[in-house]
Order: C-alpha cells, then sequence, then structure tokens
C-alpha cells in the first residue's frame, strides 16, 4: 500500500523541480458519469492521484513551494451531512489535513476567491493546459484580473508551464510500493485468467468468460477492470480493441482474452491465447509458438541501458522469419521488414507502460533517440499474429488471432516478468485446460 508520506515525497521532490517561485495547480477529474439521477463510480484523474491519494471529485491542489503558512493547500467539498447521506462520507477540510496531510485545506467554494492572494508574486503557474476546460476559465479571468491591477502593485505570473511532462517523467519511475501494488493487481488477474480457461467450453458466450474474470476481480478487492475487457474469439481475436464480447464461442475457435484488473488505481495489463476446446490445431499451435517465441527472445533482451525499441525489433524480425517458414510472407527477411510487409498480419508495436493507466505516461523517444530501459520502468511485452479472414492467405490460416502479454519491469541486473504465473506454452495451457 502507498503511504501518504509517499505521496508527500512525490510533492517535494516537483516542488524542488519547478523550483522556488513557481506553483503547482491542479484539478481533480469533473465527477462525469451521471445518468439522469443515477451516480456512477468515480475515477480520479491519475496525475492527481498521484501526487495526493486523494480519491474525490470538485478538488483542486495547489503547491507553493516555500510558503511559510504551508506548501500544499487542498481546495475540496465540505463535509456536508445531507450529502453524506446519499452518497457517502467526504474528507472534509479536517480530513484533508488529517488524512490526506494538506497543511491547509478550505472549501471548493472559496477557489476562486482565495486563488489570487496564493498567485501574487510567484512568476510561473505549472498547470496542466487544456486538461479542464472549466478550470481554465477559472484561471484565466483570475490572471486577467490581476493583470488589470499592475499598475496598483499587483504581480501576476509571468509565464505558464505545462506541467505534465515533469510529472509523467516522475510517473515513469515506479516506487517500490508501487510495483507491489502493480503486482497484488497481476496476482488478481492471474487468478481471474485461470478461472476463465478452466471454465472455457464450446458453445458458451465471450460474456460467460468475461462474467469469470470480473468474479475473481471483485472478490479480491479490484472493483473495476483497467480497461474495457477483451474477449474474442475466432475472427474476433483478430480485432485488436474487440469489446462486444457477445459472440458464441464455437469448437475449433482460439480464444483471445486481455483483461487486467486495476486495484488501488493500478492496472494490469495481461493476455493470453487459447483453444476453445483445449487442444490446438496444427495451424493454431504454428502461430502460437511463432508468437510465443517472439515474446520470450525479446523478454530475454531487457535490461537496463538498452533501447526501448529493441522488443519490436526482436519481435519483428523473429515473427517476419517464422510467416516466411510457414509460406505466408514470400522473399528477402531484410527486404520484408524494410518494406514493413508483416504488417497485415502485425500491425501494433511491442508494448507500453503501464501504471496507473493502462497505457501509462511517459515518452519513449527522449529527443530524436529511443528512450534506454531503467530500473524502474514497467511496460508490457505483447506480440501479436492475426490473420484475418480478408488477407489473401490459404483458408486454413483464416481467423487465427494470437497476442500474448505479459508485464515486466525492469531491474539493475536485467528484468523480471511479473506475470510469469500465468501459463503459456502450449503445453501448459491444454494441462491446465485438461483438469
Amino acid at each position: 500500500m502507498i503511504t501518504m508520506n509517499e505521496y508527500a515525497s512525490r510533492r517535494k521532490a516537483l516542488m524542488q523541480k519547478i523550483g522556488p517561485s513557481g506553483m503547482v495547480i491542479l484539478p481533480a477529474a469533473p465527477q462525469l458519469f451521471r445518468n439522469g439521477e443515477t451516480e456512477h463510480a468515480y475515477r480520479q484523474n491519475s496525475d492527481f492521484y498521484y501526487l495526493t491519494g486523494f480519491n474525490e471529485p470538485d478538488a483542486v491542489m495547489i503547491l507553493l513551494p516555500g510558503r511559510k503558512e504551508g506548501e500544499y493547500i487542498l481546495f475540496n467539498r465540505p463535509r456536508d451531512r445531507d450529502h453524506e447521506i446519499w452518497n457517502g462520507r467526504r474528507a472534509g477540510q479536517e480530513g484533508a489535513c488529517k488524512e490526506f496531510l494538506a497543511d491547509q485545506a478550505f472549501p471548493i467554494t472559496e477557489l476562486e476567491r482565495l486563488l489570487p492572494d496564493l498567485i501574487m508574486g510567484r512568476e510561473a503557474i505549472h498547470y496542466p493546459l487544456g486538461l479542464n476546460k472549466e478550470f481554465d476559465e477559472v484561471l484565466f479571468r483570475i490572471i486577467n484580473q490581476l493583470r488589470a491591477k499592475i499598475r496598483s502593485g499587483a504581480q501576476a505570473p509571468l509565464t505558464f508551464a505545462d506541467i505534465t511532462p515533469t510529472l509523467h517523467e516522475m510517473r515513469l519511475f515506479k516506487s517500490p510500493a508501487e510495483i507491489a501494488t502493480i503486482q497484488k493487481a497481476i496476482d488478481i488477474t492471474e487468478k481471474a485468467h485461470l478461472r476463465a480457461i478452466r471454465a472455457c467450453r464450446p458453445g458458451m458466450y465471450e460474456y460467460e468468460l468475461e462474467a469469470e474474470l470480473m468474479y475473481e476481480f471483485v472478490r479480491h478487492g479490484a472493483r473495476f477492470p483497467a480497461y474495457g475487457s477483451i474477449i474474442g474469439t475466432g475472427a474476433n481475436a483478430c480485432v485488436l480493441h474487440y469489446v462486444t464480447n457477445n459472440q458464441r464461442i464455437q469448437d475449433g475457435e482460439l480464444v483471445l482474452i486481455d483483461a487486467g484488473a486495476e486495484y488501488q488505481n493500478y492496472a494490469a495489463d495481461i493476455t493470453r491465447t487459447f483453444p476453445a476446446n483445449g487442444h490446438f490445431s496444427g495451424e493454431q499451435r504454428a502461430i502460437y509458438e511463432l508468437v510465443l517465441a517472439a515474446q520470450l527472445a525479446a523478454i530475454a533482451a531487457l535490461k537496463p541501458g538498452i533501447s526501448w525499441t529493441i522488443a519490436q525489433d526482436i519481435i519483428v524480425k523473429i515473427m517476419t522469419q517464422g510467416l516466411i517458414d510457414l509460406g505466408l510472407l514470400k522473399g528477402r527477411l531484410d527486404d520484408l521488414i524494410a518494406s514493413h510487409a508483416y504488417t497485415p498480419f502485425y500491425m501494433h508495436r511491442s508494448g507500453h507502460w503501464l501504471g496507473l493507466d493502462v497505457h501509462d505516461v511517459g515518452r519513449y523517444k527522449v529527443g530524436d533517440n529511443w528512450r534506454l530501459l531503467q530500473p524502474g520502468h514497467l511496460f508490457t511485452v505483447e506480440p501479436g499474429i492475426y490473420i484475418s479472414a480478408d488477407l489473401p492467405v490459404d483458408p486454413r490460416w483464416h481467423n487465427i488471432g494470437v497476442r500474448i502479454e505479459d508485464n515486466v519491469l525492469i531491474t539493475e541486473k536485467g528484468c523480471e516478468v511479473l506475470s510469469h504465473r500465468i501459463p503459456k506454452t502450449v503445453a501448459d495451457i491444454q494441462a491446465l485446460m485438461a483438469k
């Protein structure tokens, strides 16, 4: 579990980066999911949560380096018994200070009145422009009011700076507590995948497997998936972001499940592919083992100092050669790679950062160069081959879609596959389904 002291350390680190003359203003995510009188689950903005651990809407975080009265101010909803009877407890201003370690807290209704004095004299405002248009208008209105008083001695900020690049670089490096939280999300996801694989039978509907996943997610404390679960069978396994999940599973088809739990706002993201009837056909096995070989080789190469793109390069080379060997591509390996001839079969990259967001923040390139991997980087490795029925190949290959995805942490000595306990060899999958 991530402690409030860790959130405080993050705020201190961010204030050191922006310098003593700046300030940070960050609004919480608005409560968007209302349907008439029905309240839907709230999900906090990940940047806001990273710095505060505060999971209520209608809040604004202010960081003021060096301010004597306190550097961390939280504007949030006041306690209100009538509202809390209907919608649950609020932290209020006392809770913001006592539970969430704010130096000062004020009702959110006081923000526009108090913010001008907090801004006064600060040279730069670090703020995520464009994230919240309504709050942009409030902030610009206050700035214009200060600028109109400049001849009376008011000091309006000289510059606006986008806080997201600095904050996202911090988020890219996972702390031990973050890794432990993501590991918990992965452990829950492991249980869910195993349950769904064991439960699968021809004749079921895809959404029945989704129900098996959700049962394990919720019963272990992950109330929500990290993203819309993908349960694609047959032709649907060749649709990368298929989430309809309403088709009947046919005997002889492959089932692709791409699903991850969200635990305490952190995501897992794991994909496994398996035969609906428990046995791979010859063509299915050939494609599956090609994808697995590419994934294992890519993971084996990961270590500090290696370029982010090394996994993609290895995957493309192995899978392109494999497609040649199977007769699905024709030509010289180097020429086919140079012309991207593999893209009708493999059209995405090797993976993405993972953390508070399933496609987590952080640059993949620094300047013109691919980022070098460092300890604390955590990401997915997910090669796939998708042979849809419109590709000009022998029909015996049609509607074979395979993706294998694991969550990998870069360590001081190399890398660690955090999701290694979910079976992925042909023998292990068939043995699991035979039980």
